[in-house]
């Protein structure tokens, strides 16, 4: 089996060995429940890859949004080059769920557009899992969602090996059974051409395609160049996996249309028994249209709908996620899971209840409840050893492992030491808080300004600017873009103080930080609570200077908890660098990576943008235009660069329309 090889030019430094020893220990126990609480910047990234190398298990990686998901993504990558590290997520670049609102008669139907190149990430990802030890996939929450069998989606999969008896039309009909495309005009993943003995197939989880040449038997195959048709190699086999999680043979869809036949009989039943005369009509009118178009074209809009049909799963019985597609070894990392655990319980509540109202009104079968993400007790009786990874790990966690039994990181090999509190009355709290701002600027250092309200935040950063004080606010109600370009700006020093509400609290580490203030800290809940505090305060934890001014007139159970944890952390890391020497620096390099890589991005996107719009286009070079820009965009989201994919994107949907 393939081992997990890390590459670093670090060596576990601080608390990372202790952390290591212990977590290493407990699973080799497989005992079930760990927590590795790490406080920001003490590098768990790195301490969970060194665990992953000396464990070499494969691994799932639950974050809890797309963002950080990426982060990690990238991360792992860099640590573990050789391995098989991927990337799951949900593939939506838009998605409006089909929903039903009685109190208005308003009926909106489900609207979607899918992202192929994660698709295709996803795809590999499951792929990989299936077929290889040494792998890593770092995944977002949605992954408790359906996504069809996995022993469907491993048995289907086609071997293709040198010298083995098969015909064209057999072959053409097995690629067809994997949901692939036949296309002999415009060659793209899930798509497989035919040209005499020829068959070139592009897998859905690849970006190299496979040319077949065809005699009596399978003579060679060979990897090509799926944009210029160029051969790179020769090879003894293949493996073609799936162009879709949901794969069914001919016996499995009349045997499921079947079971959806005799579900509508009955509930159609029910509605007339009820006199819901409307809702059963409407209800057999759907889906008997559904049924058609699955047995002419083997798909239909919403088929998803009808998955416990498909997969012969028992009512109400848990659908397949990718937790179910890994070996029984796996390990799994739950990272800031004080957000991804809430998150995991409430994903089933709120999917049912949208459904509930769909199914009520005729708009579907009952069975469409069973198409869901997991319930959380399913996912607990469904997940493997696990590490709960957090600065502020949640009660449930706690409730678990007991705080006896974590893996603490609070030591940064650094030697930056977490913030001084300082609590201040609200009277005249904007007055105070303009002098420490005025004396961070003069170092040229950031302020973070908590507020509880984006009214507010967008009157506090008005009012800075009028006294001279350069600021921007920053809210959820912003475009993704603009919220990027705020924080760019930022970083590279453009303006001096960034006035938001909680989303500010994870992802935004930036070194320049040397100030948090919180306002109105004593008004107790979410915003307030004991987790957001330190959590808030960790944004000033990569400066040498770094400071946290609370705002409050009582001390709240929060603010004693914060600030008690917060001077526990402080004097361990503070007696640590006593007896080592270590002087505390800011973090310097990290920033100014971000920064180059960021304008390097940006250059690259107003460049290769500006380049294809320049082209003027005609007949003959409209192909290789578009050939070249969607070769630039899936490149561009390789790596990332967002910005560069959807401007290109953008470009070549322009360039087809023309």
């Amino acid at each position: 089996m393939p081992k997990f090889r890390l590459h670093s030019p670090f060596k576990p430094a601080g608390d990372q060995p202790r952390a290591i020893k212990i977590l290493v220990e407990r699973l080799r126990r497989n005992e079930r429940n760990n927590i590795l609480l790490g406080v920001t910047g003490s590098g768990k990234t790195f301490t969970m890859a060194c665990v992953v190398e000396r464990l070499n298990r494969p691994v799932l990686v639950i974050s809890p949004n797309k963002v950080l998901a990426a982060q990690l993504y990238t991360e792992f990558k860099q640590f573990f080059p050789e391995n098989a590290v991927e990337y799951f997520i949900s593939y939506y670049d838009y998605y409006q769920p089909e929903a039903y609102i009685p109190q208005t008669d308003t009926y909106i139907e489900k609207d979607a557009s899918i992202n192929e190149h994660i698709d295709k990430l996803r795809l590999k990802a499951t792929s990989s899992i299936l077929s290889r030890k040494d792998v890593i996939a770092v995944a977002s929450v949605s992954c408790i969602y359906n996504i069809g069998s996995p022993s469907d989606f491993s048995n289907f999969a086609l071997r293709l090996k040198k010298g083995r008896v098969v015909d064209r039309r057999g072959l053409s009909e097995q690629l067809v059974s994997l949901r692939y495309e036949r296309n002999d005009f415009e060659f793209k993943r899930g798509v497989f051409r035919v040209r005499g003995s020829i068959v070139d197939i592009f897998p859905a989880d690849m970006d190299m395609a496979y040319r077949v040449r065809l005699g009596e038997k399978l003579e060679h195959i060979t990897e090509i160049d799926p944009f210029t048709g160029d051969e790179v190699r020769e090879i003894e086999e293949a493996w073609i996996y799936p162009a879709s999680h949901f794969v069914q043979d001919g016996e499995n869809t009349e045997n499921a249309l079947l079971s959806i036949e005799r579900e509508l009989k009955a509930r159609v039943w029910e509605f007339e028994k009820q006199k819901k005369f409307l809702e059963a009509q409407r209800l057999r009118q759907r889906v008997r249209y559904d049924m058609e178009m699955i047995r002419q074209t083997g798909y239909c809009h919403g088929i998803e709908n009808y998955s416990r049909h498909f997969s012969g799963r028992a009512p109400g019985s848990r659908p397949y996620c990718l937790l179910d597609y890994f070996p029984k070894d796996y390990i799994l990392f739950i990272d800031e899971s004080h957000i991804s655990i809430p998150q995991l319980r409430a994903m089933y509540n709120g999917d049912a209840a949208r459904k509930r109202i769909l199914v009520d009104f005729g708009f579907r079968l009952p069975s469409a409840l069973d198409n869901r993400p997991l319930k959380f007790s399913e996912f607990e009786k469904l997940r493997p050893a696990t590490v709960f990874v957090s600065a502020t790990p949640g009660k449930y966690e706690v409730s678990l492992c007991g705080k006896k039994k974590m893996a603490e990181q609070i030591i940064r090999p650094t030697g930056l030491v977490d913030p001084q509190v300082k609590i201040l009355p609200l009277d005249n709290q904007i007055k105070s808080l303009m002098e420490e701002i005025e004396s961070v600027r003069r170092r040229r250092e950031r302020v973070l300004v908590l507020t509880l309200t984006k009214k507010t935040a967008e009157d506090l950063s008005e009012f800075f600017e009028e006294k001279g004080i350069k600021a921007k606010y920053m809210h959820s109600s912003m475009d993704t873009l603009k919220r990027l370009e705020i924080l760019s700006d930022f970083r590279d020093g453009k303006f001096d103080v960034l006035v938001g509400i909680n989303l500010l609290r994870e992802g935004l580490d930036i070194p320049q930080v040397s100030l948090v203030a919180i306002l109105n800290a004593d008004n107790e809940g979410f915003l307030r609570s004991e987790t957001t505090l330190v959590q808030i305060s960790g944004r000033a934890a990569r400066n040498s200077c770094g400071k946290v001014l609370i705002f409050a007139d009582r001390m709240t159970g929060a603010i004693k908890s914060a600030v008690r944890e917060m001077e526990r952390r402080r004097k361990i890391q503070i007696e640590y660098n006593v007896k080592r020497g270590i002087k505390p620096e800011s973090i310097k390099k990290k920033n100014l990576d971000f920064a180059h890589l960021y304008q390097k991005n940006r250059d690259e996107t107003y460049s290769a943008v500006a380049e294809f719009s320049s082209l003027k286009i005609t007949p003959k070079n409209k192909k290789y235009i578009e050939k070249e820009l969607e070769k630039h965009m899936k490149s561009a989201a390789d790596n990332l660069n967002f910005e560069l994919a959807a401007k290109l994107r953008d470009r070549l949907f322009e360039i087809r329309q023309h």
